[in-house]
């Protein structure tokens, strides 16, 4: 089934549950989703690759941890609520994320891989770390990761 299907069914399966939180986030997700082709057929393309709707999911989830983050500091803990509730169903369509243990795992892989010694190796690592994580790990939890590890 592909991710518009499912979204046409999530959609139908929250206005039966009168789920308004899931409701306004899987419209949110199929709005961008459809931003996103019309986008595409702009240039010459006729739809999105799973590699674009990962991408896509992953922005939209990065865009709430932000967002999150943004109205922590201020205070807002109405929209802190709205936003994390917004980022666990976004993150429902997302692969299963790894943990830190297994991020750990592929940070001293790919050190060792790359044979990076200093802070001065940071892109040789997160180039190939990052494409190999991508959608299964934070890109900010990844960064910090290598840059404590190769002194940075």
């Amino acid at each position: 089934m592909s991710l518009k299907d499912r979204l046409g069914d999530d959609i139908k399966a929250a206005m039966k549950a009168r789920d308004k939180v899931r409701l306004e986030a899987v419209r949110g997700i199929k709005k961008a989703l459809l931003e996103k082709e019309i986008e595409l057929r702009a240039e010459g393309k006729d739809a999105l690759s799973e590699t674009d709707e990962l991408e896509l999911l992953t922005k939209q989830a990065k865009q709430r941890r932000d967002s999150i983050a943004q109205y922590s500091q201020a205070g807002r803990d109405d929209l802190v609520q709205q936003e994390t509730q917004e980022l666990e169903v976004i993150e429902t369509y997302l692969p299963q994320q790894l943990s830190d243990n297994e991020i750990a795992a592929a940070v001293d892989a790919a050190i060792a891989k790359a044979g990076a010694s200093t802070a001065k190796d940071l892109g040789k690592v997160m180039g190939p770390l990052v494409k190999e994580l991508k959608g299964r790990a934070d890109g900010q939890k990844i960064q910090a990761l290598v840059k404590a590890k190769l002194g940075g």
